[in-house]
């Protein structure tokens, strides 16, 4: 077992209040901004702004620092087209015959359907995994402490890594995704957690016409 020598908190400055209330009123007001886009320019985006977005989103807190997640990031056509062509497969079963029909009405208002286009026109996927165990040396398996819960936390930061430095983005969970271990060759430990589509908003990008629940409806204080 590893053990972790006490080392002092070097990273952290206290704000003055009026600092912290304008730096989280801007932070607040950037992230409103975001939306989740179906349409993406082919337009390209550097590798290193990724890969900036992807450092960000490996500082997040996980269940005893065990770190559970793996970004797989795809920015080759041939590639992309077969995650689309998996995706899609997976898309028409469930739309035509998985689906309840109180989930298909709760997304027609959005508008969505089988057809996963991003998954190609996008300049990058980024395809999420977490590790359900891990596997020693010897071959023993390892128990994973809130794998899902940690790498939910790490794409968010993500999402709002890429939203800060530019770009638009959209959560993609086609069900069930083990098609991905196979095209992306990753181990048995590792699960699909979702696929993250990153780049530019094509011109004329549309978006429902939709609005976010009030702090009021979300938010409680005891």
């Amino acid at each position: 077992m590893t053990t972790y020598r006490p080392v002092p908190l070097t990273g952290y400055r206290r704000l003055p209040e009026a600092r912290m209330r304008a730096r989280a009123k801007a932070f607040n007001a950037l992230l409103q901004r975001r939306r989740t886009v179906r349409l993406f320019s082919p337009d390209p985006v550097p590798r290193d702004i990724i890969e900036e977005c992807l450092s960000a989103a490996g500082s997040a807190p996980s269940g005893a620092n065990q770190q559970p997640w793996q970004f797989v990031v795809i920015g080759d056509p041939a590639l992309k087209k077969q995650i689309r062509a998996g995706a899609e497969a997976e898309e028409r079963e469930f739309y035509g015959h998985r689906a309840t029909r109180e989930w298909l009405d709760a997304l027609a208002p959005l508008g969505t359907d089988a057809d996963k286009r991003f998954l190609e026109s996008a300049p990058w996927v980024i395809a999420v995994f977490y590790k359900a165990y891990e596997r020693d040396a010897e071959g023993k398996k390892h128990k994973v402490y809130y794998p899902i819960d940690s790498t939910g936390i790490a794409t968010g930061m993500l999402i709002a890594a890429l939203h800060v430095a530019g770009l638009a983005t959209l959560t993609h969970t086609p069900s069930p995704m083990v098609f991905l271990n196979e095209m992306l060759g990753r181990p048995a430990n590792e699960r699909p957690f979702l696929l993250l589509v990153a780049g530019y908003p094509a011109s004329g990008a549309m978006v429902p016409d939709i609005a976010r629940k009030p702090l009021s409806e979300i938010a409680s204080f005891r």
